[in-house]
C-alpha cells in the first residue's frame, strides 16, 4: 500500500473513532454542509447510526438549524463544515448559543499546518477563530499512524462535558488532515461504519444554594409584599410546579414571560400575571405598587414595561437566582445573587416556611390581572369576521387553535414583544421557543426549522425577520412548521421609539420591503397563503396542521392602526383599575 493509500485510510479510521467516541458520549444529531476538506468526518458520520444526520448546504442556516434542534432536546448537536470561510458563517448562531446558553458542538475541518500562510486556496487562520463566545477550544493533532484511541474517546467525552456544564454552550474541534483524504476503491468500500465504544461517565453536580443564603433571604422576605419575576430561560421540568408552591405559600404575584415557559400547562396558575404590559402603564395604580422585594428566575425581562417597573422599586431587596456563573443584572440592582438550581432554589424557599404577604398585595395584581383579561376578551370578541389592526386578537386566535404540546417559536423584534402583551394563558401545555441570548432577527426561520425537527412547530415572525431568513425555506421539507409572517411593513418596533418622529424615519429604520413572500415560499416548494381577515387566518392554520408539512402564512398589518389599538388597549384596562 503506497503512503497515499496509507494516509486517506488513516482519516477515515481516526475520523470513525472520534465520531464512535462523540456517539458513545451521547451526540445524537449533527447537521452537515458538503466540502472537501471535511470529507472524512462526514463520511464518518454519515456512517454512524447512532447519530441522526441532517445535510444543509447553507453553513449559516445550518448553524440556527443546529440551534433549533439542541434548544428543543436540551441536548448538544455536532455542527460540521469545510475550511476557509465556512465556518465564518457559523458565528450569529454561535453567538446566540454562546449568551442563550445552548450547547454546539462546532467542528471544522482545515488544511494542515504546512499550508497555512503560503497562499493555499481555501486556507484562513482557524485557530481560536470564535475568540471568547466559546466555552472551549480544541486543536487536535493531525491523524498519525500511532494516532490513541483513548486519547479521541476522552476528547470527545470533555468536549460534550464542556458543551453542557458548568454553563452550555458551544464548543469548538478544529481538525486539520492532509490529503488524500480517504481511501480508495476497496479500501474505502470496506470500511464499516465503527460501534460506538463504552461511554466515560462524566456526572455533574447540581447547585444547591447554601442554608444560610436561604435562611438570610427567607428573614427578608418573609410576611412582606413582594413578588416572583420569571424570564425566558430553559428552566428543569419541575419548576414550573416549584415556583408556583412558592408563590401560594408567599401569597405573592408571578409576572411570567412567555419563554419562561409558565404560562400554559396544568400546573397551578391562579397567581400568575400575564398582562402586566398593560396594567403596570401609568395611570394604572399597578405603576406605582412598590413591592418590598422581589425574586428573579431567568432572564432579563424583555418589555419597557416591566423593566421600567422594576427600576421604579429601586429600595426593594432583589433576589436574582442564577445556575451559573452569570450575572443577569443589567439594572446592577440585584441585592443578592443565588447561584443555584431554580428548582432547587424554590424548595429550599419552600421548606423555610415563609410567611404569606398581606391580603391587600395580591389582591391588587389578581384585580388587574382579571380586568385586562376582560379587555382582552372583549376585544377578541369584537375581530370575528375581520382582521383587527392589533395583533392582540391574532396571538391568542392562532394558540388557541394549536395541539397541545406544539412547540411555538416566537422572533424578535416586535413579535416578542406582541407574544408577550397578548399570548395570555391556559391549562393546555405549549412550549415556546425564541433566540433571546442576542435577540437578533437573523436566522429565525432556520432555528424554528431546527425545533421542528423534534415535533410540529409554528413560528410567529415579522416580514424583515422572515425576508432576512428566506433562504432557510430550502430545508422545510419533511418538517411540520407553520410560519406565520406579521407583516407591517417594515420594522414596526421602531414606531414606538423616539426615531419615529424623524424625517428620515422611514428610510433609515422602517425600511419597507417589496419581495413578494408567499412567491418566495412557493418557489422553495413550501405552501404559502396570504390571509385577510382574522376567519381567513385561522382557517388557514387548521388546514395547515390537517395538511402536515411546510406553510407560510403572511398576514397583512396596518401598522399605524395597530399602534393606535395597543394604546387604546392600554387605555382601557387603566380605566378599568381607576
Amino acid at each position: 500500500m503506497s503512503d497515499a493509500a496509507d494516509n486517506g485510510l488513516l482519516n477515515l479510521r481516526w475520523s470513525q473513532t472520534l465520531v464512535d467516541a462523540l456517539a458513545a458520549a451521547g451526540l445524537r444529531a449533527a447537521v452537515l454542509s458538503p466540502g472537501s476538506r471535511s470529507t472524512p468526518l462526514a463520511l464518518a458520520f454519515l456512517r454512524q447510526t447512532a447519530v441522526r444526520c441532517q445535510v444543509i448546504v447553507d453553513e449559516r442556516s445550518a448553524a440556527f438549524v443546529a440551534l433549533g434542534m439542541a434548544k428543543a432536546t436540551r441536548q448538544p448537536v455536532a455542527l460540521l463544515c469545510t475550511s476557509g470561510s465556512a465556518p465564518a458563517n457559523w458565528f450569529p448562531a454561535l453567538i446566540e448559543a454562546d449568551l442563550g446558553a445552548v450547547p454546539l458542538l462546532l467542528l471544522s475541518a482545515d488544511r494542515p499546518p504546512e499550508l497555512l500562510g503560503w497562499g493555499a486556496n481555501q486556507t484562513i487562520d482557524q485557530q481560536h477563530l470564535f475568540g471568547r463566545h466559546v466555552r472551549s477550544f480544541y486543536a487536535p493533532p493531525l491523524p498519525d499512524a500511532d494516532f490513541s484511541p483513548a486519547y479521541l474517546q476522552r476528547l470527545a467525552a470533555r468536549a460534550i462535558a464542556d458543551s453542557r456544564w458548568p454553563l452550555p454552550g458551544p464548543v469548538h474541534l478544529n481538525l486539520a488532515f492532509r490529503e488524500p483524504l480517504l481511501p480508495a476503491g476497496e479500501l474505502l468500500a470496506t470500511q464499516a461504519a465503527a460501534a460506538c465504544s463504552p461511554p466515560v461517565s462524566v456526572a455533574a453536580p447540581l447547585l444547591l444554594p447554601r442554608p444560610q443564603a436561604i435562611a438570610d433571604t427567607l428573614g427578608e422576605i418573609s410576611g412582606r409584599a413582594g413578588a416572583i419575576i420569571c424570564g425566558g430561560a430553559d428552566y428543569p421540568p419541575q419548576f414550573a410546579e416549584a415556583v408556583s408552591a412558592l408563590a401560594a405559600q408567599l401569597d405573592c404575584p408571578i409576572l411570567a414571560e412567555p419563554l419562561s415557559n409558565l404560562r400554559f400547562g396544568a400546573h397551578d396558575r391562579s397567581r400568575l400575571c400575564v398582562r402586566y404590559e398593560s396594567f403596570l402603564r401609568p395611570p394604572s395604580p399597578l405603576a406605582t405598587a412598590r413591592p418590598e422585594w422581589l425574586l428573579r428566575f431567568g432572564a432579563f425581562p424583555v418589555t419597557r414595561t416591566l423593566q421600567e417597573w422594576l427600576r421604579a422599586a429601586a429600595s426593594a431587596l432583589q433576589v436574582v437566582v442564577t445556575p451559573d456563573s452569570r450575572w443577569p443584572d443589567p439594572q446592577h440592582a440585584a441585592g443578592r445573587l443565588l447561584q443555584a438550581d431554580p428548582v432547587a432554589a424554590c424548595r429550599a424557599l419552600l421548606a423555610g416556611g415563609g410567611r404569606p404577604a398581606p391580603a391587600s398585595w395580591r389582591g391588587l395584581f389578581a384585580r388587574a390581572e382579571a380586568a385586562a383579561e376582560a379587555v382582552a376578551r372583549a376585544h377578541c370578541a369584537g375581530a370575528a369576521g375581520r382582521l383587527a389592526p392589533c395583533e392582540g386578537t391574532l396571538i391568542p386566535a392562532l394558540l388557541e387553535r394549536l395541539p397541545a404540546g406544539h412547540h411555538v417559536f416566537c422572533g424578535n423584534s416586535l413579535a416578542i414583544r406582541d407574544l408577550d402583551a397578548f399570548s395570555g394563558s391556559g391549562d393546555k401545555p405549549l412550549r415556546f421557543f425564541g433566540n433571546r441570548g442576542a435577540s437578533g432577527i437573523d436566522g429565525n426561520l432556520s432555528t424554528a426549522l431546527g425545533i421542528a425537527s423534534s415535533g410540529a412547530c409554528l413560528a410567529l415572525v415579522g416580514d424583515l425577520t422572515a425576508q432576512h431568513d428566506l433562504t432557510a425555506l430550502a430545508a422545510a421539507k419533511g418538517r411540520d412548521i407553520i410560519v406565520v409572517v406579521l407583516n407591517n411593513g417594515g420594522g414596526g418596533i421602531f414606531d414606538y421609539l423616539p426615531v419615529a418622529a424623524l424625517p428620515e424615519f422611514e428610510r433609515g429604520w422602517l425600511t419597507p420591503q417589496t419581495v413578494d413572500l408567499v412567491a418566495a415560499a412557493h418557489s422553495f416548494g413550501v405552501v404559502g397563503e396570504r390571509v385577510w381577515s382574522l376567519a381567513e387566518l385561522t382557517a388557514s392554520v387548521e388546514r395547515a396542521l390537517r395538511r402536515g408539512g411546510a406553510t407560510l402564512i403572511e398576514v397583512p398589518i396596518d401598522r399605524r392602526a395597530s399602534v393606535a389599538a395597543r394604546r387604546e388597549f392600554s387605555r382601557q384596562v387603566a380605566e378599568a383599575l381607576l
